[in-house]
């Protein structure tokens, strides 16, 4: 039995995560962790199948107890969770996005007693969208990333546009072409390009209604090709988290998204 705990857990992704870990047959809910919450009951919030009590931070968290860290909050407290968690010897896996170069760079020295797997987007079809786009680049001259999220959604562009437009720029790179140059001479609107990762566009929309979706678009000589991914419901990502709390203990250091666990 693999016991979590679930950072963010009375938040909207956080919820889902504490009910897909309680229906689990093979894992334990055994803390959820969020300050807004604390005095409540975790089933209250959460509709879980029991009354655990809300812990206030993630040093009320006895390591001995706790097997994974599921952690879905925000960058400056994220830090922290990952921090914690390499401390106490305990897996991590993580869905915060913005982490910085100099942030992975630490947590590769820091774990070294567990793991821990960051990724910007655990849903399988995001996953497969990026792989896609990626083995498309090298044969389009053009390429932009616009990606649409719930108007709640605090960093820009996410976590999962920031990585497809690397891995487009990497896969161009390595196969020794290039991008056209944008041929835009004039901003009405500073801004209306977007933001530019390498030669690759890349786009930022916050609206109500919206969950997650991206599309990327490529085009060349006469054609046009579009990947889009669309997440319509937070629930989609938890197939990807339950894999990754239990792959995440064969999984050596810090591992960068779900490829590994997919791909390989």
């Amino acid at each position: 039995m693999i016991r979590v705990a679930v950072t963010g857990a009375g938040g909207r992704v956080g919820s889902e995560v504490c009910r897909a870990i309680d229906s689990a047959a093979d894992m334990e809910l055994v803390a959820g962790i969020d300050p807004s919450h604390v005095g409540e009951a975790l089933g209250t919030v959460t509709e879980v199948h029991h009354d655990l009590p809300f812990l206030g931070a993630i040093d009320e968290l006895h390591a001995a107890d706790v097997d994974v860290v599921v952690d879905f909050t925000h960058l400056s407290v994220g830090r922290d969770i990952i921090n914690w968690c390499a401390a106490n010897g305990v897996h991590a896996v993580v869905g915060t996005t913005g982490f910085t170069d100099e942030d992975i760079a630490g947590f590769h020295i820091e774990f070294t007693d567990s793991n821990c797997l960051i990724a910007p987007n655990f849903a399988i079809g995001a996953v497969m969208m990026m792989r896609l786009a990626e083995l498309a680049a090298p044969f389009f001259e053009t390429a932009e990333v616009i990606e649409f999220h719930h108007n709640a959604k605090r960093d820009a562009p996410s976590g999962t546009a920031m990585m497809t437009a690397e891995r487009m720029q990497s896969a161009k790179d390595e196969s020794g072409t290039t991008w056209d140059e944008d041929p835009t001479e004039h901003h009405v609107v500073e801004g209306a390009r977007g933001g530019k990762v390498g030669g690759v566009g890349v786009h930022g929309v916050r609206m109500h209604g919206m969950v997650a979706h991206q599309e990327v678009i490529f085009g060349t000589t006469g054609e046009t090709l579009t990947i889009r991914h669309d997440s319509i419901h937070r629930d989609s990502f938890m197939p990807g988290v339950l894999l990754s709390v239990r792959a995440i203990a064969d999984q050596p250091g810090v591992t960068m998204g779900l490829d590994s666990l997919l791909f390989d």
